[in-house]
């Protein structure tokens, strides 16, 4: 078993979730300083991460996460999980506020609109965020609230 598969296969558990959130500031700063070739969770075949800045809604300065995404033709789909947490993580109320963004993945950004979607088109999205990483079902059943989708489109 590769280390990857590894970090999947216990993504689902509480424990990993809360070292997850502790590694964050570890893994922007590996992400950033390999160009996306490592990353906490792992390399080569390890879920797919962007660095996602966003405008702070209060500060109004630029905040980076590593987030896990999807594609879904030109966009990126990305979802709000906060790891099964009870509260939305800042980045997804960043976009609410302004949803000009960019991403970058291996070292390339690109300038994008987030676009929060629900209804039948999150239900589309949603089979594409569980094969990416399926501990998403496990922090959807654990939190107290309906988890933020985004399509982030090229603006």
């Amino acid at each position: 078993m590769r280390f990857s598969e590894f970090i999947v296969r216990i993504g689902h558990w509480r424990w990993f979730a809360a070292g997850g959130r502790l590694l964050m500031p570890l893994d922007r700063r590996l992400i950033r300083l390999t160009k996306g070739r490592f990353s906490v969770v792992g390399w080569g075949t390890a879920p797919p991460t962007l660095l996602l800045t966003t405008t702070g809604r209060k500060s109004g300065l630029p905040r980076e996460r590593p987030v896990l995404y999807a594609r879904d033709g030109d966009a990126f789909v990305v979802i709000g999980s906060n790891w099964g947490q009870d509260h939305h993580p800042s980045w997804s109320v960043n976009l609410l506020a302004d949803p000009a963004a960019t991403v970058t993945i291996a070292g390339e950004t690109t300038p994008v609109r987030a676009v929060l979607v629900e209804g039948a088109e999150r239900d589309r999205l949603w089979p594409l965020l569980l094969r990416v990483w399926p501990a998403f079902r496990d922090y959807d059943a654990r939190a107290d609230r309906t988890l933020r989708v985004f399509r982030l489109e090229p603006a």
